[in-house]
């Protein structure tokens, strides 16, 4: 296998990581055969991947915009992935010159490629960092050095969390995030569910099998389950939703109409909490 130029060196290319198959199912092009064949796989029990995972981004796009148009201006995006178009320090800056973002991953191949991407930006950095080690984070140099934990941040954990099993305490995670967090701070979230998919769950489970196999399990937790991340933040308008259906941008957008025509766009939960 020919290792592109772009591949960080001491990765193995030879194993799918669940961000570069993120990246194939937004059209980006920063992808190896492995993952492609991994998301085709997955796609053929599921064929609206790419659909969830453009509603993801369209959800986290119109988030970070309403953050803005609320006055907090920093963002810390955990589990970012790989820079794609629209992504959010394009869009929070957008909005607000001045904004400021720190992206987190633990994929090495997304570090590597966001530090390519954010070179020449002073308002933006990458650190390599888990989720499941929240202390990390917010101590790491990245953190402390752009953000003002002392006023509120926007909390970006959009389509990570179903990558978290229960025994790696998500839960602990988000709340250790959450109490590090100055009051008016943002959680801006998304997770897979198999509510809304309009398939059997046995079908739909297929797709999570295949996730499984390559040993990034996919956990399907429930709107009750994905409601127990907001514990300490107020649920702002109109609360833990299909994502389409968060502030669109088009009402239409969110009619039954657009379901029917688009009802992979509606599978899994959207939601955005304020910390009082």
């Amino acid at each position: 296998m020919e290792r592109p130029a772009w591949a960080p060196p001491g990765i193995d290319i030879s194993v799918p990581s669940v961000s570069r198959i993120y990246d194939y199912y937004l059209g980006g092009s920063h992808n190896f055969e492995v993952d492609r064949q991994a998301a085709r796989r997955a796609m053929e029990f599921m064929p609206g991947l790419p659909k969830i995972m453009q509603a993801n981004r369209a959800f986290m796009r119109r988030a970070v915009r309403y953050a803005v148009a609320q006055g907090v201006t920093q963002f810390l995006d955990i589990g970012s992935g790989i820079p794609t178009f629209g992504n959010v320090h394009e869009v929070a800056q957008a909005a607000s010159p001045d904004a400021r973002v720190v992206y987190v991953d633990h994929d090495p191949v997304a570090v590597a490629h966001s530090r390519a991407v954010l070179t020449d930006e002073e308002r933006t950095a990458i650190t390599a960092a888990d989720l499941r080690k929240p202390t990390e984070i917010l101590n790491s140099p990245e953190v402390t050095g752009l953000l003002d934990l002392d006023r509120p941040v926007a909390l970006l954990l959009v389509a990570v969390l179903h990558f978290l099993e229960d025994a790696d305490e998500p839960y602990a995670a988000v709340a250790a995030l959450r109490d590090a967090l100055a009051p008016g701070s943002l959680l801006v979230l998304t997770h897979a569910s198999y509510e809304g998919v309009p398939l059997s769950r046995e079908v739909a489970g297929g797709a999570v099998g295949v996730y499984r196999d390559i040993r990034n399990p996919l956990v399907m937790r429930t709107g009750t389950e994905i409601g127990r991340f907001f514990d300490g933040f107020e649920l702002v308008e109109p609360g833990l939703v299909q994502m389409p259906r968060w502030r669109p941008d088009d009402p239409a957008d969110a009619d039954a109409n657009a379901q029917e025509e688009d009802p992979y766009a509606f599978s899994g939960f959207g939601g955005v909490g304020r910390k009082a």
